[in-house]
């Protein structure tokens, strides 16, 4: 499961234990915050194409595993209504050396946020709401 409409379950999520073979486990949380913009957000609204989201999320789990000899790459990303310290999105990965599991991190964060079909509208503490802007690319939807 690569999307959930329910809250993730960190502790769960983080619980499984790596391969023997894996010196380095890292993971990235990301929470809603309350500011963006220079304004103060009250929640934020996820909406996707899901079953294109779920198969962008598994390619890019593939391309990193493979790219930085992982051993582990999982990845959850909540859509619906979040608010303020709600977990957004989390990411596991374990591989044998630090270095690798730091930089497949990164790098799948960032894939995320550049390729999958997620949106976001952000409400504001005036009343107001805006859709953020996204960096998809117009091909994604070709790639499936």
């Amino acid at each position: 499961m690569h999307i959930t409409h329910q809250p993730i379950p960190v502790e769960a999520f983080l619980k499984e234990k790596p391969a023997d073979s894996c010196g380095a486990s890292v993971h990235f949380i990301g929470t809603v915050r309350n500011y963006h913009g220079g304004r103060f957000v009250i929640r934020l609204n996820y909406e996707c194409y899901e079953v294109l989201a779920n198969k962008e999320i598994a390619r890019i789990a593939r391309e990193v595993q493979e790219k930085y000899h992982c051993s582990t790459v999982r990845i959850i990303h909540r859509v619906g209504m979040l608010e303020v310290g709600e977990i957004a999105v989390a990411i596991y990965v374990s591989s044998a050396h630090r270095d690798e599991a730091f930089r497949a991190c990164r790098e799948t964060i960032e894939r995320i946020k550049q390729t999958v079909p997620i949106w976001k509208q952000e409400f504001y503490q005036d009343g107001t709401s805006e859709w953020v802007l996204c960096g998809h690319p117009h091909e994604i939807c070709h790639d499936f």
